[in-house]
């Protein structure tokens, strides 16, 4: 089990758990390294979530190239980064089988991660959607893989139809609710964007959802979520996009222009350097 600084595994998960019991919707933002989990962990949010688009982005690839151990060092290095519980974008248990599933939520665990996403599609296949009945075993194997570890752990399942361009929102609650029955304790279907699908999602399932937002032309406030019933709001990639856009409008407006105007607008270092000075725990 990897050293953390304050709580235990046991006890972030718990924690993790609990804000997910709360009336209204918490925000989890996505760092994609130590740095930005530090910051992040310093403007006072509850919790924290990786983004395995924006760990591969950073390390010069495409999503989805990362292999487990890739994906999992950059989870441990952002849990060792904070004092807040840990969620993993695990995509999709770096396996179609049950039993790598399994073996990426032991892993998870052991790194001291308090939940972490699992979804029902390889995205590099060309028939992408797993069959339900598969997508159903690989959550069991991961509730199994739990409760054999003896840790808590806060298991969320995705249907992933509408990142795949099948808008099915009938097939996509069928998912969500066999999901439920099998052992996840947080419902997530990304790239759902219409707010009457959503709160039909809510309404159809007895475990907390997860919505995504930072996708473009989807911008509901956390307010306007909460009303209808989700507990958790996550933006995915997009904090890493928008870094690397402000990067590539700088690096374009020097490259094009030879000025650098951009600089204006950078965080000043001195700000930087105060934020990252030591933790403060809220």
């Amino acid at each position: 089990m990897a050293q953390q600084k304050g709580p235990t595994q046991a006890q972030l998960a718990q924690a993790f758990l609990a804000l997910h019991q709360q009336d209204s919707a918490f925000i989890i933002p996505n760092p994609w390294d130590a740095g930005t989990a530090r910051l992040l962990t310093q403007l006072g949010f509850k919790a924290l979530a990786t983004t395995s688009a924006g760990c591969a982005f950073f390390a010069g690839k495409q999503d989805n190239n990362l292999g487990r151990d890739e994906i999992l060092k950059n989870a441990q290095s952002i849990v060792e980064a904070t004092h807040l519980p840990v969620s993993a974008d695990l995509e999709n248990g770096f396996g179609d089988n049950p039993e790598a599933v399994a073996t990426t939520i032991t892993q998870a665990i052991n790194i001291g991660l308090a939940g972490g996403s699992i979804e029902d599609a390889n995205c590099l296949s060309a028939n992408p959607i797993y069959p339900i009945e598969l997508g159903i075993e690989r959550i069991i194997a991961a509730r199994e893989a739990i409760n054999q570890s003896g840790n808590p752990f806060v298991l969320t399942g995705r249907a992933e139809n509408y990142l795949m361009g099948k808008p099915d929102l009938k097939d996509t609650i069928k998912r969500l609710q066999a999901y439920q029955e099998a052992g996840a304790d947080v419902l997530y279907a990304p790239g759902v964007k219409s707010i009457d699908d959503i709160a039909a999602i809510v309404s159809s399932v007895d475990k907390p959802v997860n919505v995504v937002m930072g996708l473009a032309g989807v911008n509901f406030t956390q307010d306007a979520l909460s009303d209808i019933g989700v507990k958790r709001i996550s933006v995915g990639s997009a904090l890493a996009r928008a870094a690397l856009g402000e990067f590539m409008r700088a690096a374009t407006e020097m490259q094009i222009k030879g000025s650098f105007e951009f600089s204006n607008q950078a965080m000043p270092y001195g700000e930087i350097s105060n934020l990252l000075a030591e933790d403060k725990e809220t």
